[in-house]
């Protein structure tokens, strides 16, 4: 089973911390965000992966070269100008035409039994399959109504809260079969979510759609790319290859902690330094990042090699990499 991974996307909801690189290179408790996609895969036997990339696309290559080591084979296609969700899958069609594949948004962060969503798609012979997310407030999103076996009935784009028949959300997942990349025209821009599932289900397709109750965020802002972090230390997010805590925080190889820091459900990266006084809570704080002695950081991100001044409170902020406040 191959899976292909949608990774061309600019991240601008990420600004500034995507100015420099891919959002799904970002950390997730000090290890990017691709190596937790990549961990979901291989626990459910997937050894074969294809990167789909675009923007800042040279970014991936030590991703790609240290793939290798894990017992994973990564394949790279590019668009010189993006070409949407599904129009990148066309592009990587040479890779996707020998059987059922999975897809995923690179930039959603979940914890699901793939095994359940392929036996689901197989038992309907069906010819796509969508996994679905439970969310709170469904107005915005776009929901999928189905019927009572699963077969999608259509698409509602940001219903009001009140009017939503059902509040289950695309979670950007999905199986599909080869024959389905033939709706796809070669070379246009083409979304998979506004164009190729709607003409599936107008068509008569036999898309389906199942729920997922595990885990789910999608880290394309800022606040959810921290409360990422946050829900991997407190074990909301399980992340097996989460090292051992220190007093509820993740203190990256060769960080630096003075003695009267404050340090409390933190993502320290590598060589990051706070100082005497300071005091960091639910933050991240990526490598070589630095806060100043008495400085105050709350839900704050700190890209890289970036410091937070002597004395400043930062609340609620996010740092591009090699910025001072």
């Amino acid at each position: 089973m191959k899976a292909l991974i949608l990774a061309g996307g600019m991240g601008t909801r990420l600004r500034p911390l995507t100015n420099t690189r891919p959002k799904h290179l970002l950390p997730i408790a000090n290890r990017p965000h691709i190596e937790h996609v990549f961990d979901l895969l291989q626990r459910h036997g997937v050894d074969e992966v294809v990167l789909l990339t675009s923007y800042l696309a040279e970014a991936f290559e030590t991703t790609v070269g240290q793939a290798a080591s894990r017992g994973l084979a990564v394949h790279v296609t590019h668009e010189e100008e993006p070409l949407g969700t599904a129009g990148a899958l066309r592009n990587a069609e040479e890779f996707a035409s020998d059987g059922t594949f999975l897809v995923f948004n690179g930039d959603v962060l979940m914890d699901i039994d793939l095994g359940e969503v392929l036996e689901f798609h197989r038992d309907r012979g069906a010819e796509a399959t969508i996994v679905l997310t439970p969310v709170d407030d469904p107005s915005a999103y776009g929901v999928v109504p189905t019927e009572q076996g699963g077969r999608v009935l259509g698409f509602i784009e940001k219903p009001p809260r009140d009017e939503a028949t059902t509040n289950l959300i695309n979670a950007g997942i999905y199986v599909l079969e080869p024959s389905v990349l033939e709706r796809i025209p070669r070379g246009e821009v083409w979304s998979a979510e506004r164009q190729l599932f709607p003409g599936l289900v107008e068509e008569g397709a036999r898309l389906f759609a199942v729920a997922a109750e595990s885990y789910w965020m999608d880290i394309g802002t800022p606040e959810k790319f921290l409360q990422a972090n946050l829900d991997a230390l407190s074990g909301r997010y399980r992340d097996a290859q989460l090292p051992e805590l220190t007093g509820g925080s993740l203190i990256g190889e060769g960080a630096k902690i003075d003695g009267d820091a404050q340090v409390s459900s933190a993502s320290i990266g590598e060589d990051a330094e706070i100082e005497a006084g300071a005091v960091v809570e639910e933050s991240v704080l990526m490598p070589r990042a630095v806060v100043e002695a008495g400085a105050i950081v709350r839900r704050s991100i700190l890209g890289e090699a970036s410091i937070a001044s002597k004395d400043a409170t930062l609340i609620g902020i996010t740092l591009e990499d090699n910025t001072k406040t």
